[in-house]
């Protein structure tokens, strides 16, 4: 085998790998943010939404409401930032970060409480915001897990750039995290329905399973789905 098929061969497995991933942790994503609408009625991943519902609150004078949807950005980001960490710290990044989550979503499924019902919404956002560092990317195209406007969008953009020519398929993987999410929140919408104590750690159960299937992956394969930081060069 030439090392040209070789790699050519490694890219493959890595991609299906890497959809296989994105598809299971959107479905997860979709389905906690669906389980914490209805626990909240505030979103737990949709960013977006909650900085428009707060922008709304505030000018209806609700400042409470208002600086819960802001304090819950603030959160999602601090999640963002532990996830990325917590990436570049563990040996096994993927599966270091998805048991994070899990922890954090099953310690919330236990406040049952009225009185922790805050504590609650601010560890499902945590969560969702680490979630987000397990994969940034397949092969140099950026993935997004906890949220799909961006991925709709850079969707429509390579439709376009196909109508005009461009003969380029690589945009067709954004329907992934997009087809992840919405079984994930119709599932997580029903399973909260059905269990609505015990749905939290439902999916967190489920992002353990994933994050265990991850111990399984090669050296090759699950060192590939995060970008690296590039240090700043110093000046002499």
């Amino acid at each position: 085998m030439t090392r040209d098929r070789r790699r050519r061969m490694i890219r493959i497995q890595r991609t299906g790998t890497g959809i296989a991933l994105v598809s299971s942790i959107s479905f997860i994503a979709g389905m906690t943010d669906a389980i914490g609408l209805r626990l909240s009625g505030d979103f737990v991943s949709f960013m977006t939404g909650n900085t428009t519902r707060a922008a709304i609150a505030l000018s209806d004078g609700d400042v409470h409401h208002g600086l819960v949807l802001l304090a819950a950005i603030l959160v999602f980001v601090i999640g963002n930032t532990l996830g990325i960490l917590l990436a570049h710290v563990v040996a096994r990044r993927i599966f270091g970060v998805l048991a994070g989550v899990s922890l954090l979503l099953a310690t919330a499924s236990m406040l049952q409480d009225p009185a922790l019902h805050l504590i609650r919404f601010y560890m499902v956002v945590l969560a969702m915001g680490m979630v987000n560092a397990t994969v940034e990317h397949i092969e140099g195209l950026p993935i997004g897990l906890t949220y799909v406007t961006g991925a709709l969008s850079r969707l429509g953009r390579g439709i376009g750039r196909y109508l005009l020519g461009e003969r380029r398929f690589d945009w067709s993987i954004q329907l992934v995290p997009w087809l992840g999410m919405i079984s994930g929140a119709i599932s997580g919408a029903l399973l909260g329905i059905a269990l609505p104590k015990d749905a939290l750690f439902v999916a967190a159960f489920l992002t353990m399973t994933v994050a265990l299937s991850t111990l399984f992956l090669r050296r090759t394969l699950h060192k590939r789905f995060n970008q690296r930081p590039t240090p700043s060069p110093t000046r002499k």
